[in-house]
């Protein structure tokens, strides 16, 4: 299943982490040699079987018990976490912090970016975020993107941040969208108090990605209709989704598939419990309790984050009633669109990075390829 189609008895060959061809029926026994290691799909993943392009998440912030935040142990183990659902490759969204310590960690993942083709760069969510819409981050370290600001984090980043959120109705903040945009990021409106207008005027100035569809911001009223409204209006701009059931009610992942076609993102934005038990847990500096799969701040009571793999969420938007089609879209080319990576990765075409999610007719994770290698 690629490119917004489902191909029956369909095959694909993996050679040197690339896809070095496709096809249907018997033609891939032109091209096996005897070393060639053999798949059947109906044999390993049974009747109905699924092969996908890999999973793509470009919001998450850890999981396996472990924050991205963290450093390069926690990363890999929380990336072996998601991996094991089939996330192939993962941004690396990094929590509102003081601005010395998020130019060290922007610095960290350009570092482990290096040696670790799966970690695709940092996400910056935060600091040029709304305190009215703060959600899980720290009020008392959010600013305005001064400019310097955002050039020293940029600047750490060494060319890896590819994503940056900030609330467009700050003081500074279509200047600071031209220097995001201008370093080859993606600028993204989020936890923000921006009324349609605003958010209007700030995707003219180059922002392209909606962070976390209708949370922390306004939502979509009927005479006021927002960032959401301004957001599925817009080509240019990428919605993310977190379809954990919490985040959002199944009814409006529906509806911002059908108001948005080809332009949903589905992140996890899972912070350390993805994958691990109910407990207390810490997101940047501030305490976390999770129950019953649901993560809150211990105080205050918001939302801080999910505890969702990209599996699950596939399943969820299905059952939502959004076609597989373009649920698994939402996993990959999407999102690897919105980050500038859609001449290599999201797709099984040949050329593209051999990653690839095999999945039951359940749409569970079976087998699971990074450039062509099992996980």
């Amino acid at each position: 299943m690629d490119a917004g189609r489902k191909v029956e008895d369909a095959w694909v060959r993996f050679d040197d982490g690339r896809v070095a061809s496709a096809g249907i029926g018997e033609g891939w026994r032109r091209f096996a040699q005897p070393h060639d290691t053999i798949v059947d799909g109906v044999d390993a993943a049974g009747a109905g079987a699924i092969l996908t392009p890999g999973f793509i998440d470009i919001h998450g912030h850890g999981g396996g018990g472990e924050s991205y935040d963290d450093g390069p142990d926690a990363i890999r183990a929380a990336r072996a976490l998601h991996r094991a659902h089939g996330t192939t490759r993962a941004v690396i969204s990094l929590v509102t912090a003081p601005l010395s310590t998020m130019e060290r960690r922007a610095a960290m993942v350009a570092e482990i970016a290096t040696t670790d083709a799966d970690i695709l760069g940092s996400h910056l969510e935060g600091p040029f975020l709304d305190p009215g819409h703060k959600g899980a981050h720290d009020p008392t370290l959010l600013c305005a993107p001064e400019p310097t600001a955002v050039e020293r984090l940029l600047a750490a980043g060494r060319g890896t941040v590819r994503q940056v959120t900030l609330a467009p109705e700050l003081p500074g903040a279509h200047d600071a969208i031209a220097l995001v945009v201008g370093a080859g990021a993606a600028a993204a409106v989020g936890h923000t108090g921006a009324d349609l207008a605003t958010t209007r005027a700030a995707f003219d100035a180059g922002a392209t990605i909606l962070t976390h569809a209708f949370n922390a911001m306004p939502g979509l009223h009927h005479r006021d209709p927002g960032p959401v409204a301004a957001a599925a209006a817009d080509p240019r701009v990428t919605l993310e989704v977190i379809a954990d059931g919490v985040h959002l009610h199944p009814e409006v992942v529906r509806i911002a598939f059908a108001a948005a076609p080809g332009r949903i993102a589905l992140v996890t934005d899972a912070m350390a419990a993805a994958g691990h038990a109910d407990g207390r847990y810490e997101l940047g500096p501030l305490r976390v309790d999770v129950l019953d799969g649901v993560a809150r701040l211990a105080i205050g009571g918001a939302i801080a984050g999910s505890t969702l793999t990209q599996d699950a969420a596939l399943r969820r938007t299905v059952a939502a009633g959004v076609p597989l089609v373009d649920a698994v879209a939402a996993l990959t080319a999407t999102p690897a669109r919105a980050i500038g990576r859609d001449d290599d990765l999201g797709s099984l075409a040949v050329g593209f990075f051999a990653d690839a999610v095999l999945l039951t007719s359940g749409l569970d994770v079976r087998s699971v390829w990074t450039s062509g290698v099992p996980a």
